[in-house]
């Protein structure tokens, strides 16, 4: 009686997965489309692609170890380069376009980062 309710529990943990990462995955896509600069635009991606894609590798992976008693090596660093690079990558390629010149929403609240930079090139600026 006890592997039947083991085997519903994970289950119904394994369907919760790959629907949450389902969610993220499609709020992401809508994210893209309605945001209106590349920076938010960007922030939708990375986040919501993030934590849908590691859901539905986790998803993947309590499966193939439920039901095959598979534990996959691929899976797991999957799940880790996912949750390591995407983040970082979005980062970099805001910065990039932020130095390129993309400009903000005209309804940011406040842009930081512009400071930083010229505090940046005053340090850096040789004394004359």
């Amino acid at each position: 009686m006890s592997g039947t309710w083991i085997n519903l529990i994970f289950d119904i943990t394994i369907c919760l997965s790959l629907l949450i990462g389902a969610f993220f995955l499609i709020s992401g896509s809508i994210g893209i489309l309605r945001f209106p600069d590349v920076y938010t635009r960007l922030h939708a991606a990375t986040k919501s692609s993030t934590l849908g894609v590691a859901g539905i590798m986790i998803g993947a992976f309590l499966f193939h170890y439920v039901e095959h008693d598979i534990v996959s090596g691929k899976l797991l660093l999957g799940i880790f380069f996912v949750l390591l690079t995407a983040p970082v990558s979005g980062h970099m390629i805001s910065r990039a376009a932020y130095r390129a010149g993309v400009p903000l929403w005209e309804k940011s609240v406040k842009d930081e980062y512009a400071e930083v930079l010229k505090e940046e090139q005053k340090r850096q600026a040789p004394d004359s």
